[in-house]
């Protein structure tokens, strides 16, 4: 091989190092809608009995003009505690509900493969091979959970429809009588194991959507509501403990309000729950102990033992726990905009904090067999969901996974925490990501960005998603502010009450004085803020375009609220909204009813107002966002579009539809924000550009 001469030799050498040097900075770059639609993450993940593996569900979307249209795929994947992980049910696959058989050998999930005519429990050998059914039904099964010797199974699916409605369908006889048809969830027992399985169903009182077999013995723990029917589910549900072979109910717990998680101590003596702390509390948070003992009286169900909250006063909020032991609880909750992870002493009531705020925000939790080693969803402002691990003595938690290698060649903005007071010296706090390239003493276009429920909290994780703008409008000179206004969770029951019988009162100026906060700070132009959000947070995007449109210069409603007494003969959740919210019926003050609406003050309106909505929404009307259109259309000079998305419901599923909503939500607020504003951007959208840019 020729040499070459030294000052070519010096050249070459040069060039490659700058070359070197200049390829990372060319390949940063901001995301973009394109990056977004296809983020995979992790949903759900399982730590094995021994702790040594941790079956996980990997959510990877279709890709639009590529793939037919439709959810996403959801995989099933293990991975080592050493990181090696590998798929083992992948491809076009929906699987669900995963778990580890008792003995460790096999994992089950829920899936409907092919020749299968509805969801059906499958498992898969540890090791890997083929997946075998063991329980097919004439419906979908939606959960399900295994005795402690493996050999049988409580599963809960659906009463199958009547083959006689079958065949009147079939012939076009397909009405629908609202509400009425609902069929019941049954709890099934069977014994996939038997030459001659068992499958029987257990005659309960109500309809079943939760239940956990015992650790010790053949009772089940099962969460009963009166009625199949959304708000009786989410507001009446109780829970129940029932003898699986006899099938009676031995005992009954008035949980108060709604029922959050629930798991059995190792003894099988008591249960520990999350629930409300009491029918007006919005979520299930609180963490609650109950003595199960008791044996049924003249046929009647025992009264369980009465429910203590271990945490009382507590301003945080429990969304996972497990027991490490008898006499110890791991509990996962939520502070502010961080998680901790905790261990409950349940003798001294000690509460030692295992990962402080501060560590990567984790959303799930389960433990191994001896307790000592837990297996969490995890994220960070720079990445999506991915399964993080821990064992006893570990300085916190590793992540095992990495969905997206891609992410670490992009340009990120800075994301921090945001604290300010409200007009009234309510202490709030929020995320802000500031705008990518940001130059010191320069004002920038602000989005605001709402969450809904409103039981509900920004945590200091990754918020970029085909609803939230974050991390892509970040990377096109935005400030993005999402903040947690009063009544949002994370901060204790008292503070998540601070809406009752004022709803787009107090909480929505929230909103407004943390726009002046960041005006005051220097960062945000005054005439250059939008609005947006879904659900709940659509109902104040609707606010901010009528009630506060002097201080929005755009807003995007997502299939939100606008009109509070049309909602309440429209909506399939009613009794939840009076009951952990508005505290009051129409009819008990019509008035404030109509004036909280954001169509009672359309006339105002000066905002552009983009709106979207699931032709299929049964949790906030279609009809919703009709109404706000024709309000603004009618009585405003506001320029205003509607879309509909056919069959999405609350919450887009298909991929078209998450990447057309968000190339127009960022298109209508960079056309009113940074540029030249005026009429409504083209209908038609450009996404062979949205897809190659």
């Amino acid at each position: 091989m020729r040499k070459l001469p030294a000052r070519a030799l010096f050249v070459c050498v040069t060039l490659s190092l700058l070359l070197a040097m200049a390829l990372p900075l060319a390949a940063k770059e901001p995301l973009a809608p394109r990056h977004v639609a296809q983020l995979r993450r992790v949903t759900a993940a399982v730590i094995s009995p021994d702790g040594a593996r941790i079956a996980y569900v990997l959510e990877v979307p279709r890709r639009p003009f590529q793939d037919k249209d439709g959810p996403v795929w959801t995989e099933l994947h293990v991975v080592e505690t050493n990181g090696v992980s590998r798929p083992f049910v992948a491809g076009e696959v929906n699987v669900s509900r995963i778990d580890w058989t008792p003995d460790g050998k096999g994992i089950s999930f829920l899936a409907q493969r092919a020749g299968d005519e509805h969801r059906a429990l499958y498992v898969i050998p540890a090791d890997g091979g083929e997946a075998r059914r063991l329980v097919a039904h004439g419906s979908d099964v939606t959960a399900y959970s295994w005795s402690p010797d493996g050999k049988r199974v409580a599963f809960l699916a659906a009463e199958p429809a009547l083959e006689k409605k079958k065949k009147l369908k079939d012939k076009g006889f397909a009405q629908e009588i609202y509400e009425e048809e609902v069929p019941f969830v049954r709890v099934w027992i069977a014994a996939p194991g038997e030459k001659n399985g068992e499958l029987r169903m257990l005659d309960l009182p109500g309809s079943a959507s939760e239940l956990h077999w015992s650790p010790v013995d053949n009772r089940l723990a099962v969460a009963l509501a009166p009625t199949p029917l959304v708000d009786d589910d989410l507001m009446s549900r109780r829970l129940y403990i029932v003898d699986a072979d006899a099938g009676k109910v031995l005992a009954r717990f008035d949980n108060p309000g709604k029922l959050g998680p629930v798991a059995w101590s190792p003894d099988g003596k008591n249960l520990a729950l999350i629930s409300a702390a009491d029918i007006n509390d919005p979520s299930a948070a609180r963490l609650m102990l109950a003595p199960v003992h008791g044996e049924p009286v003249q046929g009647e169900p025992a009264a369980g033992g009465p429910l203590r909250d271990l945490l009382p006063g507590y301003e945080g909020d429990a969304n996972a726990i497990g027991w490490r032991d008898a006499e110890n609880i791991m509990i996962l909750a939520d502070e502010g905009v961080w998680t901790t992870f905790s261990r409950l002493n349940l003798a001294s009531g000690e509460r030692r904090t295992i990962i402080p705020a501060g560590h990567p925000v984790l959303t799930d939790m389960t433990l191994s067999g001896d307790g000592l080693a837990a297996a969490f969803l995890g994220e960070t402002p720079t990445h999506p969901g991915e399964v993080f691990s821990m064992r006893h003595g570990d300085a916190g938690p590793r992540r095992l996974t990495d969905s997206n290698p891609w992410l670490a060649d992009m340009a990120f903005a800075a994301q921090e925490v945001v604290r300010y007071k409200a007009r009234d010296g309510l202490d709030l706090e929020g995320l802000l990501i500031r705008p990518l390239g940001e130059e010191t003493g320069k004002r920038y276009p602000l989005i605001l960005v709402v969450h809904g429920g409103p039981e509900s909290h920004y945590r200091n994780g990754w918020v970029t998603s085909y609803g939230l703008p974050g991390q892509v409008a970040a990377g096109r000179g935005f400030a993005v502010f999402y903040p947690n206004y009063r009544a949002s969770t994370g901060r204790g029951v008292a503070f998540s009450k601070l809406d009752h019988g004022d709803f787009a009162g107090k909480e929505f100026d929230d909103l407004v004085d943390g726009v002046d906060h960041l005006i005051a700070a220097g960062l945000v132009d005054p005439a250059r803020v939008g609005i947006a959000g879904g659900s709940y947070g659509g109902y104040a995007s609707a606010w901010g375009a009528t009630y506060y449109s002097d201080r929005f210069a755009a807003a995007v409603v997502l299939f939100g609220i606008s009109d509070n007494l049309s909602k309440e003969g429209t909506s399939d959740i009613p009794e939840e909204m009076f009951l952990v919210h508005q505290r009051l019926r129409p009819w008990d003050n019509w008035q404030l009813f109509l004036e909280r609406s954001p169509i009672f003050h359309a006339g105002r309106s000066r905002t552009p107002t983009l709106i979207a909505h699931g032709a299929a929404d049964t949790r906030v009307h279609p009809g919703q966002s009709m109404e706000l259109y024709r309000h603004l259309k009618l009585r405003s000079r506001a320029p205003a579009r509607l879309i509909f998305y056919p069959g999405e419901p609350h919450g887009f599923r298909r991929a078209a539809s998450r990447l057309d909503y968000n190339l127009r939500m960022l298109e209508w607020m960079e056309h009113y924000l940074k540029g030249p504003g005026g009429d409504p951007p083209p209908l038609a959208l450009d996404y062979d550009a949205a897809l190659k840019e």
